[in-house]
């Protein structure tokens, strides 16, 4: 019995998802020696080995190869949120959910790569602006799933609310873990957490 093909279009997609990961790794690196601001997508798609047109149907902007896929990434989030048990507290089940997010880091290297690009992003602004609208993407994926688990006349707002807590908890953690040696991402998230529930 032979092995199970994958079909043309999985492969397609395999192979899209290695050049943009390439591109994006590039990318990160090329900002992270040069500045933002100074790299031109010209410069990226140079390096990579590709026309800035290519470039362009993998990232509709220099700002995408750092941020990266937003849906997908919201997605696991979502996805993991939808998977916690209804009667958790609700920041208990987003904490968790975007701990599932960390956890798909893996090895030294993945870590230090992360940790660039996050430092990355929170050196511009257009950079800070883009990741806003991935968070009011993740928003609207989010504040759903809340909305079902609480009651009241303004189940709503609160649930946005709460989402939009998780939001500032996760960046916050990410951004105070970018900058450090050897912290732990998840205990600054769990922390962060912890200072919103006891402010």
């Amino acid at each position: 019995m032979g092995k199970p093909s994958i079909p043309a279009s999985g492969l397609r997609d395999i192979t899209r998802e290695a050049v943009r990961a390439r591109i994006s790794a590039v990318a990160v690196d090329l900002f992270a020696e040069h500045g933002f601001d100074s790299v031109t997508v010209e410069q990226i798609a140079a390096a990579v080995g590709i026309s800035a047109r290519s470039f362009h149907r993998y990232f509709p902007a220099k700002e995408d190869a750092v941020i990266g896929d937003v849906a997908r990434w919201g997605a696991i989030v979502r996805d993991a949120l939808v998977a916690r048990p209804v009667d958790e507290p609700a920041l208990v089940s987003l904490r968790c959910a975007f701990e599932s997010l960390l956890a798909r880091s893996r090895g030294d290297e993945d870590v230090q790569r992360s940790k660039r690009t996050m430092r990355v992003l929170t050196s511009t602004a257009s950079l800070r602006a883009r990741n806003l609208e991935k968070h009011l993407g993740w928003a609207d994926m989010l504040v759903p799933v809340v909305r079902e688990r609480l009651d009241g006349d303004d189940a709503a707002l609160r649930a946005r609310t709460l989402v939009q807590v998780a939001l500032a908890c996760f960046d916050t953690a990410l951004a105070a873990w970018a900058e450090s040696e050897d912290a732990d991402a998840a205990e600054l998230l769990r922390r962060s957490f912890e200072a919103v529930a006891a402010g």
